[in-house]
């Protein structure tokens, strides 16, 4: 049955056709309606998911000299941000990386200017402790944060995607924005070598909710047609054959065997396949950001469900034969070596061994649903959450029921129960004794030759770090501060770094370097703009920002132009 004499009156009015509707087609479509355009919504998806995986993340923004930093005396600019963008991004392709560098260029400009007040109107507000992420690899021109920029949303993702939501729905009430849900799109229309609709497959309703794997039994067909095409449908974080079919083996060493998805099911990758079908070039496939840090979620909201841990720096790493990491592969530093690290032992785990005082002062979990305090802007709990004496509920939770942690009151009962879980060999309690023993005995004098001590007194001289995020370094073996815990850690699926490439209008690129007409796109699904604008290497804060950047763009740039 075609569906597409269902379709409102607006469908066969729009101006413009925006696939998907996670945080960058809200951000377009906000763009569009400002200007009066009329935006027809598309996703595979129901209502419930409107915002798509922004609704679920952390809500990371990265600002470059905001007022927040320079209240903590943090020195940041412009050409501070630039050269670690660049010393982390290692643009080293020139076709492929032509537009990523200049948008590059756009967004930390934006980041350093425009951005916070484009967002404050909207009505997002950030807490006041900016956080340090990503710290590098220990060279200035590296990759890495020179300072703190992860500026967290007063209402984590939630609150992301709200401030786009509420306007969009505004149109919606004014006739200038349609949504068609649970539409999966599965070709465009090219014609005369312009992109001038979508055609696809209805799937049954569902009233699912958010983030929950939803049918794909398809009910019936569409087809609509528009001046424009934007394309903002996310990555391929939740598709792992396409992850391994990508995986950068050569430099990151061997696809990890066991995969636990950070994003949700819907997060599929379809629409990339789709648009190079349509002519748009796709740049940069094996540039991916996952975390080394991941454990499974006791209780899942989507199927493989991943959580993130977001780790201050004292935590002792070890990989799966119990040989500590060396440097800069320390919690929170150097994600991408970190991985190769851990891949090279043929195993596709680590370990984390901490104590209590560690966990309750250093451990954060990724996601809006893991930070019930902050996403429900409730100060109280909080103040209670943050200060009180223990660890956050939700990090205590994982510790009680999560199958990736052990806790114990001496080493040889924690190795006894690391090994129990271990997916490869059988850890030695005398080999892993003598490490943190060693460790322990550069703590007799405030200055230390191990290079992950020296990272934490460093870490310390930052007032947010010591205040709220860096324990007192203490001896690991210290009962004073046991219990001991251990935590499997396992590689979690998130973002994808390539995707289609775009000019700074976010209009698609041909293979040829022309632009194909009348197909924009923006978010994940293209690099996060240029197709591929972290380069090799994120600064984390930098996707959600970098939805918005390049949704701005494509909404602006149509905005515009004449229809």
């Amino acid at each position: 049955m075609n569906m597409a004499d269902r379709s409102p009156e607006f469908a066969q009015e729009a101006d413009v056709i925006v696939v998907g509707a996670g945080l960058a087609g809200l951000v377009a479509t906000h763009e569009l309606v400002k200007a009066g355009r009329k935006v027809h919504v598309l996703d595979q998806e129901n209502r419930n998911n409107l915002g798509g995986q922004a609704f679920w993340s952390l809500g990371g923004l990265f600002f470059v000299d905001s007022p927040e930093q320079r209240r903590l005396g943090i020195k940041d600019s412009y050409e501070l941000a630039m050269q670690d963008w660049l010393g982390s991004a290692g643009f080293d392709r020139d076709a492929e990386d032509h537009w990523a560098r200049q948008w590059a260029q756009a967004y930390v400009r934006f980041a350093a200017t425009e951005k916070r007040d484009y967002l404050r109107e909207l009505g997002l507000r950030v807490t006041p402790l900016v956080g340090w992420a990503e710290r590098g690899g220990a060279s200035a021109d590296g990759h890495g944060n020179s300072v703190p920029r992860f500026h967290l949303t007063w209402g984590t993702g939630p609150e992301v995607v709200r401030v786009f939501r509420e306007p969009v729905l505004d149109g919606e009430r004014r006739g200038l924005v349609g949504f068609s849900f649970r539409h999966q799109v599965d070709e465009l229309i090219v014609e005369d070598g312009t992109v001038v609709g979508v055609r696809g497959s209805v799937l049954e309703d569902t009233d699912l909710e958010r983030g929950k794997a939803s049918s794909r039994n398809v009910v019936g067909e569409f087809e609509f047609r528009a001046k424009a095409v934007i394309v903002t449908s996310g990555g391929i974080g939740h598709n792992h054959e396409l992850i391994r079919r990508n995986w950068p083996t050569d430099r990151l060493g061997p696809c990890p065997e066991t995969l636990i998805s950070g994003v949700p099911a819907h997060v599929d990758g379809r629409m990339l396949g789709i648009s190079e079908s349509a002519g748009g070039a796709i740049v940069n496939r094996d540039r991916m950001w996952h975390y080394t840090e991941g454990i499974v979620n006791w209780n899942p909201i989507w199927p493989d469900h991943a959580i993130r841990i977001i780790p201050g720096p004292s935590s002792l790493w070890f990989d799966a034969n119990g040989k500590r990491l060396p440097a800069p592969c320390f919690p929170g530093f150097d994600t991408n070596s970190t991985m190769k690290e851990i891949l090279a032992t043929g195993h596709d785990y680590s370990w984390f061994v901490l104590t209590q005082s560690i966990i309750e002062k250093e451990f954060a979990l990724s996601g809006s649903e893991q930070n019930p305090d902050i996403t429900g802007k409730d100060l109280k709990l909080t103040l209670k959450s943050r200060v009180a004496k223990g660890a956050p509920g939700p990090v205590e939770a994982f510790k009680q029921h999560g199958v990736d942690f052990v806790v114990a009151d001496t080493l040889r009962e924690l190795v006894d129960g690391m090994n129990k879980i271990a997916r490869g060999p059988r850890l030695d309690h005398d080999d892993l004794e003598r490490q943190i023993v060693a460790r322990d005995r550069e703590l007799t004098n405030k200055y230390s030759k191990d290079a992950q001590l020296m990272a934490i007194t460093n870490a310390r001289q930052y007032f947010g770090d010591k205040a709220g995020r860096v324990a007192k370094p203490h001896r690991i073996l210290d009962p004073a501060h046991g219990p001991l815990i251990a935590v499997r850690l396992n590689v979690l699926t998130r973002k994808t770094l390539g995707g289609l490439q775009t000019n700074l209008d976010s209009q698609v690129m041909r293979e040829d370097g022309t632009v194909l007409p009348g197909l924009y796109a923006a978010g994940e699904v293209a690099g996060f703009g240029g197709g591929g604008v972290h380069g090799y290497n994120a600064l984390e804060g930098t996707f959600l920002g970098g939805c918005i950047f390049s949704g701005r763009a494509a909404g602006r740039a149509l905005a515009t132009k004449p229809l």
